[in-house]
């Protein structure tokens, strides 16, 4: 698997907003921020396989929000991973077990504006990524990424809603920088669940690799007025990707603003 769109994606998954609309257990992000005054904390396990490797992450966050519009947010994690390595030399197999800390991501959400003559909501959200996994047993790059993504929601009636992603990623060290992209849409199955789905996409702009393409689908529940538990499972499309990727997490909303999840309506 492409390391370079992994770090990527594991940046977007850990920093992605806990909202009750977009963010877990999708990649894709949606343009609320949290309420002003309100803490969000999530977490959960991701587990990806393709043919020769098995990675587990237990990435977990929190997010507040700073100021009307406006949310900061922090995430990390730990990590485990089986791959089987070839070495040449010995012309012998090899299955390896490595485990370490996550890199660590700060970023933000900023909603600069409401609704554009399109009905949609639009924000920005750079983040930044400080190597503090282990490099070492290839597990993080070893460097000090950064991202900036555009973020754009609209509703569709009173059930659905569509969600648009477009980010660059400035890989530390590295002339292969990432555009990534992509959409989501959400629709209220019931009072309580809400079906999930995305694709999305990632492209290193200089190495000329192919573009690795990505879907998943889901559902969240929310047993409670501030706990939404999600699950979500998919695959690749195209590109050096994992075969299979599977989610599970909960985000718990809490803190001294609105207790209502945020919502497209």
């Amino acid at each position: 698997m492409n390391t370079k769109i992994a770090y990527t994606l594991s940046m977007l998954l850990v920093t992605a907003g806990a909202s009750a609309h977009a963010g877990r257990p999708l990649a894709i992000d949606d343009a609320d921020p949290v309420d002003r005054g309100q803490f969000e904390f999530e977490a959960g396990g991701v587990y990806e396989h393709d043919s020769d490797c098995k990675h587990w992450d237990f990435p977990f966050g929190l997010t507040y929000g700073a100021f009307r519009g406006a949310e900061i947010g922090i995430g990390f994690g730990g990590q485990f991973e089986e791959r089987t390595e070839r070495f040449a030399e010995r012309g012998e197999e090899e299955c390896v077990r490595e485990h370490s800390l996550c890199d660590l991501v700060v970023g933000a959400k900023w909603q600069f504006l409401e609704s554009c003559p399109l009905g949609a909501r639009h924000a920005i959200a750079p983040s930044v990524k400080f190597p503090t996994a282990d490099d070492e047993k290839e597990l993080g790059s070893g460097k000090t990424d950064y991202d900036v993504t555009w973020i754009a929601s609209r509703s569709i009636g009173e059930k659905a809603g569509v969600h648009l992603n477009v980010g660059y990623s400035w890989i530390g060290g590295s002339d292969d920088d990432i555009l990534h992209y992509g959409m989501a849409v959400d629709y209220q199955v019931l009072e309580t669940v809400q079906w999930v789905g995305e694709v999305f996409a990632e492209q290193e702009t200089s190495s000329g690799a192919d573009t690795v393409v990505q879907y998943n689908t889901g559902f969240r529940w929310n047993p409670a007025e501030n706990l939404t538990l999600d699950i979500a499972g998919g695959s690749k499309i195209s590109g050096d990707a994992p075969d299979f990727t599977a989610t599970v997490g909960m985000t718990w909303a809490f803190g001294l603003g609105s207790n209502e999840m945020k919502g497209a309506n």
